[in-house]
């Protein structure tokens, strides 16, 4: 914006006289509108003083300057886009104090002249320095932080590679130490190097249990023969073996022997155990059960209540992922629900064991024997195993010998702080185990490289970034565990979310992504996305999001904080419900590089966790979703003959206000330039702690008490109506069976139908009331004055 030179020549004639003015006032004001953004009344008033320039010995002083041209110039007023800021205005009461003192002509031209070459002189000088000035200027300048998130990610994601992943995945799996406690503290340096300048290593000492100094046998006693888990005979055992051997054990399990008949109860679902009890004494028989359609510890609470003695555990060669060789494969599973066994109660009863009964998987081939079933295993002509009518009973020998040890284990945590909400954690978490890491640790690594390089150009947070990686996941999620209860109090106010990386790539047929409901937006935007540069050409699938309930580190802060969750993962398996909790049988994992030797598909689940940090941490509003719960909650209460109305009333309630808080409507409630930061930060509060509201006090063994994660099954429904009406038919089967009470005894039988519709009742209404007061927060709340 530029102002005029105005300048009042006196009238009259200049015949030999001088115009003496002192220096010609320019008013050529440069006024960028980057300089007034701040609004503010003590903005410095300009003023502008009226130049008498006079012909000497002049005694008319002339006309006046045109009042008219002087009025516009001290009315002249300059305003911001914003209509705050004046620019320029007259002083109405300025005096000038500007004089004259007489002098000869002569020697006013003198000092003119005078003064003309010291202008000039000193404008040289100054040139001069400015002309050096800007030759010696370095031409690099300090790097920017990018303007656009957009670009941000664009070089976010830039920056993770195959080729960098691969890298770092060798070096981790080349280290000579392959204890726990060695790669715990690689990662440590690893990750200080990396750039992360506050990463803590802790340890706890827990109770472990470990496979024993020989293998766990299964005897025929009719035939005497012998045999390991994976169906060789103990004879024909090689020196190579033993380690594979003693892979294929239960953790936690009862230990010392148990004879009996072996029993089919397939999957072991309450109709199963009904047509097993009618045929026969189950009282310390031992069970032959598939994994699948429900959790084993699930399964295992129903059967030891029928009193069986032993269990013995395998996976049907029909349910099995394609590609996969589980025929000749026993597999390892844990019974311990999480944490350090070693402070629960049961343990100091039972000496560390979780159950009474006697567990251990074995191959499809050892169960195919026990079971004489005539199925070939065959995937093209598929016949599931099962016991033929009218069989003899093989009778068995189970033989357990695991030991419990006192170790430590070991968590490595890092921060990566923000700006404007510090105390707000993103979580991510991966695992460390020696056999199961599924190359989790590799990108870990490559994500923190990512995002710290992206903070030394000036990125920097608006949360905090909390990397973890966990020990003694295989085990019972025990390091997650210990870590979260230690930090309880802060992560149920400071958690926003939790990122997991619990075996990222476990296959390479189906990616699936699984988050709570108030993630399934993002997460369905963030692979839909990735998809379109497929890693196999037009051979991709389609988004695969669920809010099914997974085994692994997630289970903590998902079942016990109800923070919202997810997880990225390509896998082996078939979609449907009967392999729905394979994932629970731990296979001795292959290598990274056998399974993806380009490590694309670990390049991909990288990107799309980069792409969700970066969101969580750096959104002002975080991108959640409330209606999505609501309509989560809605779809599960469609079998309207077990559901009351006021129930449904409730339901529909909470969609509505759901979807005005989500609405158009409340866009300026949503939009943080047009709202005070303490009232983002409790809206925030607000989408953050809605799953809160859906945690019940206690579930089925194996069942999250966070009622917005469900079961596969053919139609969504809330996993506490499912396993009730299971109980109901369930305390028939087991009145006369079971011998005595337990608090498993007291769930199953005692929840009634009405009990559990209680509980979701008082779910829904909690969540309505968080947020009606959402809404409230910014109902009547002034606006800024325009």
């Amino acid at each position: 914006m530029a102002y005029r030179k105005v300048c009042d020549a006196q009238g009259g004639p200049l015949v030999g006289e001088v115009l003496h003015c002192s220096g010609a006032l320019d008013l050529d004001w440069d006024l960028d509108k980057e300089e007034l953004q701040e609004p503010g009344p003590s903005m410095d008033r300009m003023q502008m003083q009226h130049v008498d320039c006079q012909r000497s010995g002049c005694s008319d002083p002339g006309p006046d300057p045109d009042p008219e041209l002087m009025d516009s110039m001290q009315q002249s007023v300059s305003v911001s886009p914003h209509g705050r800021f004046e620019r320029l205005q007259e002083d109405p009461n300025y005096i000038s104090h500007f004089t004259r003192a007489p002098g000869h002509k002569g020697q006013r031209r003198l000092h003119c002249f005078l003064l003309r070459y010291f202008l000039a002189g000193v404008g040289l000088f100054v040139l001069g320095l400015l002309i050096g000035w800007f030759a010696h200027t370095p031409t690099v300048k300090p790097p920017v932080p990018p303007s656009d998130s957009t670009d941000l990610l664009e070089d976010l994601l830039k920056g993770i590679t195959a080729d960098k992943i691969n890298a770092l995945q060798r070096s981790f799996s080349s280290q000579s130490d392959d204890s726990e406690e060695a790669r715990a503290r690689y990662l440590y340096r690893q990750w200080v190097g990396l750039g992360l300048t506050d990463v803590h290593l802790t340890n706890h000492t827990v109770l472990l249990s470990l496979p024993g100094s020989t293998p766990n046998t299964i005897t025929d006693r009719s035939s005497h023969q012998c045999f390991l888990p994976n169906g060789i005979p103990c004879d024909q055992r090689g020196p190579n073996d033993l380690p594979k051997q003693q892979f294929s054990y239960a953790a936690y399990s009862a230990v010392g022997s148990v004879q009996g008949e072996v029993v089919d109860v397939q999957y072991g679902s309450v109709d199963d155990l009904r047509r097993a009890k009618d045929s026969l004494n189950l009282t310390n028989q031992i069970a032959a059960v598939k994994l699948g359609q429900a959790p084993l510890l699930y399964k295992l609470s129903l059967l030891s209540q029928l009193g069986f003695g032993g269990v013995l555990l395998y996976i049907d060669p029909c349910d099995a992922p394609p590609g996969r060789r589980t025929w000749h494969q026993a597999f390892r599973v844990t019974l311990n629900p999480g944490g350090n066994p070693a402070i629960a109660d049961v343990s100091r009863e039972a000496g560390g064991r979780l159950t009474s009964l006697l567990v251990q998987p074995i191959s499809a081939f050892l169960a195919k024997t026990l079971l004489s079933s005539p199925s070939t295993g065959q995937v093209d002509s598929c016949v599931p195993l099962a016991m033929p009518p009218n069989t003899e009973r093989k009778k068995i020998t189970l033989t357990v010998g695991n030991q419990l040890s006192y170790k430590k284990i070991y968590n490595v945590v890092g921060y990566l702080k923000g700006r404007r909400n510090p105390d707000r954690y993103v979580l991510v978490g991966s695992r460390h185990d020696s056999d199961q890491g599924g190359g989790a640790s590799a990108i870990m690594n490559q994500l923190i490289a990512a995002l710290t390089d992206q903070t030394k150009r000036g990125w920097v947070p608006d949360r905090t970034t909390v990397f973890c990686s966990w020990g003694g996941s295989a085990l019972g999620n025990i390091g997650s565990f210990e870590w979260g209860k230690d930090n309880s109090v802060v992560l149920q106010s400071s958690a926003v979310a939790y990122i997991s990386l619990n075996c990222p790539v476990r296959g390479t047929e189906t990616l699936r992504a699984t988050a709570s409901p108030t993630l399934l937006q993002l997460t369905s935007d963030i692979q839909r996305r990735q998809l379109l540069s497929c890693i196999r050409g037009g051979n991709c699938p389609g988004p695969n999001v669920s809010s099914l309930q997974l085994p692994g580190d997630v289970n903590f802060f998902a079942n016990q904080l109800a923070v919202p969750t997810m997880e990225f993962a390509f896998e082996q398996t078939k979609a449907e419900e009967a392999t729905s909790f394979q994932s629970e049988a731990q296979f001795s994992a292959e290598s990274p590089e056998t399974l993806d030797p380009l490590f694309k598909f670990h390049e991909t689940i990288a990107k799309m966790t980069a792409e969700a940090i970066l969101r969580l941490v750096g959104d002002p509003v975080l991108p959640f979703y409330p209606l999505d719960i609501a309509l989560d909650v809605q779809n599960k209460l469609k079998d309207k003959s077990v559901v009351s109305q006021p129930l449904l009333s409730s339901a529909s309630s909470l969609r509505d206000h759901a979807a005005f808080f989500q609405s158009e409507t409340m866009r300026p409630a949503n939009d943080p330039k047009e709202r005070d930061p303490s009232h983002v930060r409790m809206l925030n509060d607000v989408l953050r702690d809605l799953e809160k509201s859906f945690i019940i006090p206690q579930t089925p063994p194996g069942v999250y008490r966070n009622l917005l994660y469900s079961l596969p099954g053919k139609s969504p429904q809330f996993s506490i109506l499912r396993f009730t009406q299971e109980a109901v038919l369930h305390c028939n089967v087991s009145s006369k069976a079971a011998k005595h009470n337990s608090a498993d005894k007291e769930v199953l039988c005692h929840s009634t139908m009405n009990q559990s519709l209680s509980l979701i009742l008082r779910a829904i209404r909690s969540a309505e009331r968080l947020v009606g007061f959402g809404l409230d927060l910014f109902e009547n709340y002034p606006s800024d004055a325009k």
